[in-house]
């Protein structure tokens, strides 16, 4: 790839060359975009968050790269994953705090009584009820709830996909609901 001044590469060229696995093609994408794009996603979210929104996208640009097609251009594509990215991230945190609302709502009463925070009983009962998950349930849970590592750290770490992190954490999840329903309300809170 020529980085002569009078030479510029266009992004379908330089695509194209990504496509064919070029490193140093992708290299150059990330450095043209990523200070544009992360810049665009302060508009939505913190910035951060955009760092990680950006690559994201850029790593799946990158893995995906043989099947991906847009449209329009190149330019255009990677706005607008980051927007979509961004706006799914604020979605998913409107979520959160409508749940966390309903739930504060409903359960104010039982939040105002103090026996309802036994917290050494209710650290016990999360205890027992991890011991009895699946080692590896239990292994890809509390690397995520309790040492905040993605499913994409968890996965390089237990040498496994990350799809199979999410099915193991869903498990995990489904089992421990089942075993701690009484304790429903205050977990949302706890894990």
């Amino acid at each position: 790839m020529r980085k002569d001044k009078g030479y510029r590469i266009s992004d379908e060229t330089l695509f194209l060359q990504i496509r064919h696995g070029c490193g140093k093609s992708f290299d150059a994408l990330f450095i043209k975009y990523y200070p544009v794009l992360w810049a665009y996603t302060r508009q939505f979210i913190e910035p951060e968050d955009g760092e990680e929104v950006v690559q994201d996208v850029m790593v799946w640009l990158w893995e995906n790269r043989r099947q991906v097609s847009f449209e329009t251009s190149l330019k255009n594509y990677l706005f607008r994953a980051v927007r979509n990215r961004c706006l799914s991230l604020i979605d998913r945190n409107e979520l959160k705090r409508k749940v966390y609302h309903i739930v504060h709502e409903k359960m104010s009463s039982h939040f105002e009584n103090p026996d309802f925070y036994d917290y050494e009983e209710l650290t016990r009962r999360i205890e027992e009820a991890l011991t009895r998950l699946p080692e590896s349930y239990r292994e890809a849970f509390e690397l995520n709830r309790f040492h905040q590592l993605t499913y994409k750290e968890i996965a390089e770490r237990l040498n496994v996909s990350p799809k199979t992190v999410d099915y193991r954490i869903q498990q995990a999840l489904k089992q421990l609901r089942v075993e701690l329903k009484d304790l429903l309300p205050i977990l949302f809170l706890v894990l």
